[in-house]
């Protein structure tokens, strides 16, 4: 018989927070030797009196099959008659004698919800076909374009009989349609095994079992696939600092609070306990996991906030301090650069993500500079004073024109991407078409400038499903997106707008090569609330845009702006034409500046500005 299958020197590594692939020895292994057969199992429950496994294997019988204690706390057991796709669970007696049904934490697969076992499956079968993407990927992510579109596979779309797409499915229909509107970038919404939907996969049961709703692990790594094949990257969105409650999880795994700090009462989760050197080593470990096994880009980590300080959900004030009596989560903090520095070492081609809201310094720093490692993080501030603008009526911008600016401020402090996420339409804030002021035909355009001010501004991109072509309700995640308002003009319109938004956008080096440096970006006209209208460049060596925005319904047949450069000025594209929904009155032919001083610049041209609108002007040397 083979031996245990955790050895000591790597138990010892798990308790010292440092055995970063754990999850190569914990959970359930078939047997490398096929006249052997059988499963491995192991699992760390320092706090049972005893675990047994209960599954298909043994008719469930919780009394079959003791495990036994090893050195840390852990448990381990060799059942010869286990296989793959075989059911269980651990049964966990604890001190106080009651009885636990857990799922595995390290489980590779699990049952569809609602059924809650673990399930054996093999992840050493699939053969990959991503080469030329991996051996593309030392380019630095950095200066190529990132625009990245925010997908739940739940309901982007359903079988006609209100049943998921499942993996296969939607390499079929939702990569093809990706590439063809332009996106760099797909961000699945969690994707961890979770007991309920509502939840968009945010409360999770099983972090390192891939959700059986739409297939199986190898599945999944065939989609992962076929993006990378067709030119995509795979962003998945990583929720380490809290988990649902349900009992077959990880919650009170063993009779004590394991994985657990304390209620999250903000969410209705356990927070996760970072002081422990196992749960660190668990979440590490599972970061490479997803990375190394299944080819994720990056990793978007959801609710840092919530994990870098204590207050974060305190009910009147009221919260433990750390050591030194400050708010600060130490323990997490030390864990999120290290789980950002390990996961960037091992895989320098990959990225890390914050979902990060408020002012805290250097979070796209590395660690040794006094940074939290992460490579990106949202710009939530940008969002939301953007969002903010968008719904005031026209009469009133000119008092709330720093909106519109303030941001560049701070643009080039982090590297930051610029979301219109799921978040913000859901809850009764409204989908982004019907957050926009006026009637019907001045929300379309008002979209269309808000989109081109988006994808113009310096950051990486980011946009939630629907939000394409409009979808005037909110999201609901139980239903798929109301593709039937293709059918209407403005959104069909709208939807080829984006899109050839989108292509420009990867066309252009000024609009993504330089992101996070201020030359790329250079104000030309930035006081005039008046008229609300913005003029800016983007620039990289070889390529400048000049952008015009104006936020008002009011159209001038005749407005000068001022250029930095002599030439030749082509208009890319104009937010009013026809072909997009608007009027297309305003139509601008090649222009040359002349040299009459203007805006602070040497350089002038007098162009047709459409009312509530966006004009991108490319100098043509």
């Amino acid at each position: 018989m083979e031996r245990h299958y955790i050895s000591g020197e790597e138990s010892y590594l798990f308790g010292e927070g440092k055995f970063y692939n754990s999850y190569l020895r914990f959970g359930a292994h078939p047997s490398e030797d096929p006249s052997v057969g059988g499963v491995y199992f192991t699992v760390w429950a320092p706090g049972a009196k005893t675990v047994s496994v209960e599954g298909d294997f043994n008719g469930w019988d919780g009394n079959a099959d003791f495990m036994e204690l090893v050195p840390g706390g852990i448990w381990t057991k060799f059942i010869p008659e286990a296989k793959e796709w075989d059911a269980y669970k651990y049964l966990i007696r604890t001190k106080n004698g009651d009885l636990l049904h857990k799922g595995d934490p390290f489980a590779f697969f699990s049952e569809v919800p609602p059924k809650t076992a673990s399930v054996v499956f093999n992840l050493n079968r699939y053969q990959w076909g991503d080469q030329n993407w991996w051996s593309d990927r030392g380019r630095n992510h950095m200066r190529q374009p990132m625009n990245i579109y925010e997908v739940n596979l739940s309901s982007w779309r359903k079988n006609e009989d209100g049943t998921y797409y499942s993996y296969e499915r939607l390499k079929e229909e939702l990569i093809p349609y990706v590439v063809e509107m332009g996106y760099t970038h797909i961000e699945v919404m969690p994707l961890t095994e979770h007991p309920f939907d509502g939840s968009w996969g945010y409360q999770t049961t099983g972090y390192y079992s891939a959700t059986s709703r739409f297939g199986n692990p190898d599945q999944l790594r065939g989609f992962v696939d076929a993006c990378h094949q067709a030119g995509i990257g795979v962003i998945m969105d990583w929720v380490p600092g809290h988990f649902c409650m349900d009992d077959h999880g990880l919650g009170r795994f063993d009779g004590t609070r394991l994985y657990e700090a304390e209620v999250h009462k903000h969410w209705g989760t356990y927070k996760t306990d970072f002081k422990k050197n196992q749960v660190r080593s668990f979440f590490v470990s599972n970061a490479i996991f997803w990375v190394e096994q299944f080819h994720f880009d990056g990793l978007r980590v959801d609710g840092v906030t919530s994990m870098l300080y204590l207050d974060f959900d305190a009910e009147n004030g009221h919260y433990q301090p750390n050591v030194y009596g400050g708010r600060e989560n130490i323990e997490a903090i030390s864990f999120i650069r290290t789980v950002n520095s390990i996961v960037l070492e091992k895989f320098p081609q990959s990225f890390m993500m914050a979902e990060e809201s408020t002012d805290w310094a250097n979070v796209t720093k590395p660690p040794y500079d006094g940074g939290l490692g992460f490579n990106y993080k949202w710009n939530m501030g940008w969002m939301n004073d953007t969002l903010k603008y968008m719904e005031i009526p026209f009469e009133e911008r000119q008092y709330n024109h720093n909106l519109l600016t303030f941001s560049l401020m701070y643009a080039f402090s982090e590297n930051f991407v610029l979301p219109l996420s799921h978040d913000e339409v859901v809850h009764g804030k409204k989908s982004i078409i019907d957050k926009m002021y006026g009637d019907n035909f001045n929300e379309f355009a008002g979209n269309r400038c808000l989109a081109i001010y988006q994808m113009t501004q310096p950051g990486k991109k980011l946009n939630f499903m629907g939000n394409e072509f409009a979808q005037y309700i909110e999201w609901r995640h139980e239903e798929p997106l109301e593709w039937f308002m293709l059918q209407y003009p403005l959104h069909s319109q709208f939807q080829h707008y984006i899109k050839s938004l989108n292509h420009l956008y990867k066309e252009n080096r000024a609009l993504y090569e330089n992101d996070g440096d201020c030359e790329s970006f250079q104000w030309i006209d930035v006081n005039n609330n008046q008229q609300s209208v913005l003029v800016y460049e983007r620039k990289v060596q070889g390529n400048n845009l000049v952008v015009v925005l104006n936020f008002k319904p009011e159209g001038y047949p005749e407005y000068r702006i001022g250029v930095p450069h002599k030439g030749y000025y082509r208009e890319l594209i104009n937010s009013d034409d026809p072909v997009f929904g608007g009027n297309g009155y305003f139509a601008n032919q090649t222009l040359t500046s002349e040299e009459k001083p203007y805006s602070g610049q040497k350089w002038s041209m007098v162009i047709k500005l459409p009312p509530l609108s966006g004009v991108i002007f490319k100098l043509e040397q």
